[in-house]
């Protein structure tokens, strides 16, 4: 459980922003999920509430997501979830439960660059930019690659490019963390690869990507495709599994997405 030494709701983000630097320790809180899972000491507790940051946006290019916005808002929004083949949705189902993804944020999810996160494998997959205070906007890939700076993300952009993708994962039992997930994506005939939960952060295999791409889809290309992600994808062990059970694993679920794409 953490502790708050002291809780403060903004009424403007320039005035959040202003408190987050103030000092080291002071913290911004989404849903707070995770962080109860663990032990930490903050110093002001920054809640974004009150900052109207949950929302989902349409326009003709692309959606709007508000940092504030919850797992379930995402889960069950019908505009969003009738593109990409309801990829979104569906990487978010198997989180824990309803109650669950009722309070989880994708600012806090996305900026934390959780390695298990179901969300940011789907979402590489995709062309999305995040909208930071400081920062920017940039390409979610590009944030993820970045060393980690003090900010605040305040929405994300996902365009309608109207893309094939795929969302796969293995898990011990339905509402685990995954053992092992990614996703594939097809646009303008070229593919996508993002592995994640290796346990580490997802990556783009590039590659990998590259290679399928320019290769007819069959079992010999397959093959070799696996064997470009075993040297540029490097796996991790932890309590749920060991790097060679995720790489096999990787193996079999990639040919399954790539063919289904």
């Amino acid at each position: 459980m953490f502790k708050l030494m002291n809780f403060v709701q903004p009424t403007s983000i320039d005035e959040a922003y202003s408190i987050l630097m103030e000092k080291n320790n002071n913290t911004l809180i989404g849903g707070s999920a995770f962080l109860r899972m663990g032990k930490k000491r903050i110093g002001t507790a920054i809640e974004l509430s009150k900052l109207n940051l949950r929302y989902i946006r349409e326009d003709k290019d692309e959606f709007e997501i508000g940092a504030m916005t919850t797992f379930r808002d995402i889960e069950i929004h019908k505009e969003l979830n009738s593109y990409f083949d309801g990829v979104i949705g569906k990487s978010l189902k198997g989180i824990i439960g309803i109650q669950f993804r009722n309070v989880v944020t994708i600012g806090a999810t996305l900026f934390s660059r959780y390695g298990f996160s179901d969300l940011i494998t789907s979402l590489l997959a995709l062309n999305v930019d995040v909208n930071l205070y400081k920062g920017g906007r940039m390409k979610l890939c590009e944030f993820m690659e970045k060393p980690y700076e003090k900010d605040m993300l305040l929405s994300i952009y996902i365009k309608k490019d109207n893309r094939k993708v795929i969302y796969k994962d293995i898990r011990r039992s339905s509402s685990d963390y995954p053992i092992l997930n990614l996703s594939v994506s097809k646009f303008n005939n070229e593919f996508k690869i993002v592995i994640g939960a290796r346990p580490v952060n997802a990556i783009i295999a590039k590659k990998s990507s590259k290679f399928i791409s320019e290769n007819p889809i069959n079992e010999e290309n397959l093959n070799k495709m696996c064997q470009l992600i075993e040297d540029e994808v490097s796996f991790g062990s932890d309590m749920r599994a060991s790097a060679l059970y995720r790489r096999e694993v990787c193996k079999t679920l990639l040919k399954r997405a790539v063919s289904e794409v």
